[in-house]
């Protein structure tokens, strides 16, 4: 794994949590939390690479503190891992008062792709 590129490819994303996003208990749906977290972690592999990447799997998510309507949530995906021809990254969810600096991890994932050529075939990650 290269320090270099692994450092340039951290990905930081903002979102608002508005109630379009929320559950029946006012707090962000976790289906929605999953596709924001593939989309850094998608971005993450693709800014490591330069390749075409593919999500293989999710090989876990922990949901461990619930985030409330009206908050900031950061999500933040690293590369943990390079292979021959996949890489894991790993997607950190934080949770951030709009009106105070208390900030807190709510959700951390880890999410495996594959690098493809144009017939979507696996390839080598250069």
């Amino acid at each position: 794994m290269n320090q270099e590129r692994t450092d340039q490819s951290v990905t930081r994303i903002f979102k608002a949590v508005f109630p379009d996003s929320v559950n029946h208990y006012d707090t962000l749906f976790g289906g929605t939390a999953m596709a924001l977290m593939d989309e850094v972690a998608f971005i993450t592999a693709t800014r490591y690479s330069r390749q075409k990447m593919v999500t293989v799997s999710s090989d876990r998510i922990d949901f461990t503190k619930p985030i409330p309507a009206g908050t900031i949530i950061e999500l933040v995906g690293m590369v943990s891992f390079v292979g021959n021809t996949s890489l894991k990254v790993k997607v950190e969810v934080f949770i951030e008062e709009m009106y105070s600096p208390t900030r807190e991890k709510a959700i951390t994932g880890e999410f495996t792709f594959v690098a493809i050529d144009h017939a979507k075939k696996p390839v080598k990650i250069l």
